[in-house]
């Protein structure tokens, strides 16, 4: 038998009393963030456990998950909702192999559908491509250029951009339409859509439409117009640009990270030691989050 001695007679020591109640908590927590966030795998839930104070790896977390049968399934479906069979003007992709440094450098917008049973609302969003963040966001029961009209105003209202800033999307008819252009043209922007057919050059809205699909609209039964408008609102305000960590943020929140650049822009800090995003993210500057992270620590030690 080729096994060595210390194996053979090794005994897996008795956990205390204090390890197993220790251990029970810590699988409570694993079940509420993953009842708050169903679609969260272990990696989140280990970054939101250690943002709480847990002091836990991410393979014990695998482990407690896959034991309590709370690893994510994940079955995934592709959806075409663009109309690029038009006359209007198209325009290339600006944004491709560029690094994207500042917010309002670059905004991408696109439209998905929610099925109700009476037939289809859709959502009209537009993200800001360096914090992720929902800036602006629209729900009708028409897929028109009124729909992305409505998010674009909305964005613009909120976030006061100067001129400059460039808007992608796809070569769907609501954002090459005469009244989205110009409407983009007045406010300054410089226009960028994706190739017909090509989902990776919009591949940021690609990616939050999956995750609001996931962990939003599969989970409840959206039956009428109204439930998706007092429902829809509340995920994309209050749990994804305030509580839904990013992966490519360095696992902060949308909200929590453009908070985290603006306070380093009021320091006066060189734009080049900022975070430096291109368009598929590589994540955030490991220096810059523990200097943010241990600032808002003091800060909320001093209310004490």
């Amino acid at each position: 038998m080729n096994l060595a001695r210390s194996s053979f007679y090794y005994k897996a020591k008795a956990k205390s009393s204090d390890e197993v109640k220790l251990e029970a908590d810590l699988i409570d927590r694993i079940e509420a963030i993953c009842l708050e966030f169903p679609r969260y795998g272990y990696r989140r839930v280990t970054h939101q456990l250690k943002h709480e104070g847990w002091q836990v790896n991410h393979k014990k977390v695998l482990r407690l998950m896959r034991e309590s049968d709370l690893l994510c399934r994940v079955k995934r479906k592709k959806v075409v909702t663009t109309n690029s069979n038009h006359r209007f003007p198209r325009y290339p992709n600006l944004i491709k192999g560029i690094v994207i440094n500042r917010l309002n450098q670059v905004w991408i917008a696109d439209i998905t559908y929610i099925r109700i049973k009476t037939g289809f609302v859709y959502l009209a969003a537009i993200l800001d491509a360096y914090s992720r963040r929902v800036i602006g966001y629209a729900i009708s029961r028409r897929i028109d250029a009124m729909l992305t009209l409505e998010a674009l105003r909305v964005a613009i209202a909120k976030r006061k951009p100067g001129p400059g800033v460039i808007h992608h999307s796809d070569q769907g008819v609501q954002y090459a339409s005469t009244e989205y252009v110009d409407e983009l043209k007045r406010h300054g922007f410089e226009i960028s859509m994706a190739k017909v057919g090509n989902p990776y050059e919009n591949a940021m809205m690609e990616s939050f439409f999956k995750t609001l699909k996931y962990e939003e609209v599969y989970l409840w039964e959206y039956e009428t117009y109204k439930d998706v408008i007092e429902r829809l609102p509340n995920f994309l305000d209050d749990v994804y640009n305030h509580k839904r960590l990013h992966s490519a943020l360095s696992y902060l929140a949308p909200d929590e990270f453009e908070e985290m650049v603006l306070m380093q822009q009021s320091k006066e800090v060189p734009s080049q030691t900022l975070l430096t995003l291109p368009v598929q993210s590589e994540g955030c500057s490991p220096g810059l989050i523990r200097s943010y992270n241990l600032e808002r620590e003091n800060s909320f030690l001093m209310l004490f």
